[in-house]
């Protein structure tokens, strides 16, 4: 038994050396100036998996600095080209249709969770479609239903729940943050049936669903393990719940004239005078739920924890609120006049996208522009929008938390501005975005046709969600002297390392 092993050992020590020597071989030996420059990288599967793993930001601007804005690392046996920067964006989130592909790089992971006949499983034009039938619902008249709706649910949560019972204490915000998103956009967007249902077993299957973004399933979504078993059956009985609220409203009607998502959804048809079927529209649901939660939880911890670091700013923030509002209710309209308020969100958006990665299949062979470098069919084409709203030459001092460097009227702003001109728009199927859009430095909900539809819901449910906080809390961290919580990569959406504690207590 013992020379049966000392055997095996020995053939895969060998296979192993072979490996790696033909992978260095290829490095030196099949350089082509043609394509993007390869990192450098010992094992052919592994490539640079664990670098870009651990900190992929960190990885990128290594990277820039030894290649230059575009270069081809291994992921896993995967061939993927970042290109980075203004151009990189512009490049990747603005591509065609012909040339890049989203659906063979995200489907594998979201339709298990999502379900069929949704998003990256069906083709471009009924997803863009999708989109334009969900963007009406973020309409202003909506958006002003839902502002009472987050300060009511904000101010359950801290009334009720056993972590704020005393008059002060230590709480992981990361696990608040998710709660209280989770519910404000439970009691909003998806509708009084659904957030009654959240506090039992809704949020079970909400967890189970969470579970299959587990980055594994990027390539082995099918694998029969707990957590997709666990996946599959919480898809099918969410789609399912959803589907009876459905028919039951089709049965009652909206008698309380409510204005969440699913009554934009109902009855509403494709260009093409398809009806949505139930499934779609469950579906659909389960994504728009899925979707905005991780962004919205981790962009709101962030936001408690950098005011943590910096007590006095919440304080600022409490005088903007008497000085814009007085003793009156939080309103849509009022959220847009707390300037500081909207900064807090803006300069946390800036330095802590929840995605720092937006992947393409290339389809056929792209020329990267004003080079002779092509990448080839069947790579992966990466854009990290991150990056530049990292970088000195945008944000003086970048790295720095700085709600206050966008009081000025910033470069950034100035090209928002020009780029909402007529003349510079371009309708995916879902409405007119602009097309230099992917060329600014900061790109929080990206560009192009992927862009997200729900920067108004975000902007407003993290703002309320944030006012309602600052008037009924006042908060710092545990230790004065420790530095802000550093990120946690290991999954798909990136958020503070796991626990991100605060001390808070009741503002009196």
């Amino acid at each position: 038994m013992t020379g049966a092993f000392t055997r095996l050992a020995t053939t895969l020590v060998s296979l192993i050396s072979v490996a790696v020597l033909t992978t260095i071989l290829r490095q030196l030996l099949h350089r082509n100036s043609h394509r993007p420059p390869v990192v450098w990288h010992w094992l052919p599967w592994l490539g640079s998996t664990i670098d870009y793993g651990k900190n992929p930001y960190g990885f990128f601007f290594k990277c820039r600095e030894k290649y230059g804005d575009f270069f081809t690392f291994g992921l896993l046996g995967m061939k993927v080209t970042v290109f980075l920067g203004a151009k990189g964006n512009n490049f990747i989130l603005n591509g065609k249709l012909k040339d890049l592909n989203a659906e063979e790089v995200y489907g594998p992971l979201t339709v298990p969770v999502f379900g069929r006949g949704v998003v990256y499983d069906v083709d471009n034009a009924r997803f863009m479609d999708q989109k334009r039938l969900l963007k009406e619902g973020f309409t202003s008249r909506n958006l002003r239903a839902y502002v009472p709706e987050f300060v009511k649910e904000v101010r359950h949560f801290v009334k009720t729940n056993a972590i704020f019972r005393e008059k002060e204490g230590i709480c992981d915000i990361s696990s608040v943050f998710s709660e209280i998103s989770l519910y404000t956009a439970a009691g909003s967007l998806q509708g009084k049936e659904v957030r009654d249902s959240f506090d039992s077993q809704f949020a079970t299957y909400y967890r189970h669903l969470d579970d299959g973004f587990a980055p594994i399933n990027f390539m082995f979504p099918w694998l029969p393990i707990p957590i997709n078993r666990r996946r599959d059956h919480a898809q099918k009985v969410m789609a399912g719940l959803y589907m009876d609220i459905i028919k039951k409203r089709r049965l009652e009607g909206n008698k309380t004239d409510s204005h969440d998502m699913l009554w934009a959804l109902l009855g509403a048809r494709y260009k093409d005078g398809t009806l949505i079927s139930d499934e779609e529209m469950a579906n659909l649901m389960i994504a728009l739920l899925m979707g905005g939660q991780h962004n919205t939880a981790a962009s709101g911890t962030w936001v408690m924890l950098h005011l943590a670091h910096r007590p006095h700013l919440i304080e600022e923030l409490y005088q903007e609120q008497l000085n814009v509002m007085g003793e009156e209710e939080l309103t849509y309209e009022a959220l847009q006049q707390l300037t500081l308020h909207n900064n807090v969100i803006k300069e946390t958006l800036r330095l802590h996208s929840p995605i720092h990665s937006i992947m393409r299949k290339v389809k056929q062979p792209m020329q990267i522009p004003d080079t002779d470098v092509v990448v080839p069919a069947g790579h992966i084409l990466l854009a990290a929008p991150g990056v530049p709203s990292r970088c000195d030459e945008f944000f003086p001092n970048a790295m720095a938390w700085d709600p206050h460097r966008w009081d000025k009227s910033l470069e950034i702003d100035r090209q928002g501005d020009d780029q909402d001109g007529l003349n510079d728009t371009v309708d995916y199927g879902y409405g007119a975005v602009s097309s230099k859009a992917a060329h600014s430095p900061y790109l929080p909900f990206g560009a192009g046709r992927h862009r997200c539809v729900g920067e108004t819901f975000a902007y407003a449910q993290l703002g309320a969600i944030l006012v309602t906080l600052v008037q009924l809390l006042q908060w710092e961290q545990v230790d004065p002297k420790a530095p802000v919580p550093a990120t946690d990569y290991s999954s798909m959406f990136s958020r503070p390392v796991h626990p991100a504690t605060i001390r808070w207590r009741h503002r009196q």
